[in-house]
């Protein structure tokens, strides 16, 4: 078993008290913690950070936990807490501004065809705002058009997921060959493998709107895992190659 470093002890702590918190004594915590769209009225500039540390079940604040644990701890013990942290927090927030500008896209994607065919953009988003559309809507969009735009308007995304991908990649960076499994897979693959299996299966269910672990649906915010993972990975690179430029002879 990995001895728990201090930063990741604390990560564990904090996550662990907002979710009792959230679910038993303060619930308005689910109203101003997660990361709701930026047009949204109800987006706070604080919620890019604070989402990271919100979970929607037991399931899912276990499984973050779990690898937050096993792979945090290595990589803590390696790097150091400050080196950790910066490391954690950056891919949290890739994955807010990926999930961020899918939902960009969704949206204005339908809003533009919407605003073409006569209607106005301001009263689009008060109806959205209100949890109403309007059916003349479905003369020029699709109803899972219109489904998505609801849905990337009005949902939240929280959870560690994307700072958790992010440690996944780069504990693939610094152990290729190390054996990673999951519960219905008996043998264990090479992290080289699993990491950009597991990304490439999420990249295709996320366009399908499907689940890689938990209940299934449109409710795994799966562009998010892909963001922390991104930047996790650009970190590593950029940490590489200037470890490498340092011991260059011919500079």
């Amino acid at each position: 078993m990995n001895q728990i470093t201090p930063v990741v002890k604390q990560l564990l702590i904090v996550n662990a008290i907002l979710f009792i918190a959230a679910n038993f004594f303060m619930p308005i915590l689910n109203d101003y913690f997660p990361l709701y769209y930026f047009q949204n009225p109800a987006f706070q500039f604080w919620q890019p950070i604070t989402h990271m540390f919100m979970h929607g079940g037991f399931s899912h604040i276990l499984f973050n936990m779990f690898a937050l644990y096993s792979f945090g701890s290595v990589l803590e013990q390696i790097w150091g807490g400050k080196k950790f942290i910066l490391f954690y927090i950056l891919c949290g927030l890739g994955a807010a501004v990926l999930h961020t500008a899918v939902n960009f896209w969704q949206i204005h994607d339908v809003v533009s065809t919407l605003t073409l065919n006569g209607f106005n953009e301001n009263e689009i988003f008060a109806l959205l705002n209100s949890g109403q559309i309007d059916t003349r809507w479905q003369e020029y969009v699709t109803q899972d058009g219109i489904q998505a735009l609801g849905s990337s308007y009005l949902s939240v995304a929280v959870g560690a997921s994307g700072a958790i991908y992010g440690l996944l990649v780069a504990f693939a960076f610094m152990f290729p060959n190390a054996g990673l499994g999951l519960l219905f897979i008996p043998v264990p693959i090479k992290a080289k493998y699993f990491v950009p299996g597991v990304l490439l299966l999420d990249l295709v269910l996320g366009f399908k709107g499907a689940a890689i672990f938990g209940s299934g649906g449109t409710g795994i915010a799966h562009f998010a895992h892909i963001g922390g993972a991104v930047v996790g990975f650009l970190l590593m690179w950029f940490w590489k190659k200037k470890q490498f430029d340092q011991f260059r002879w011919d500079k």
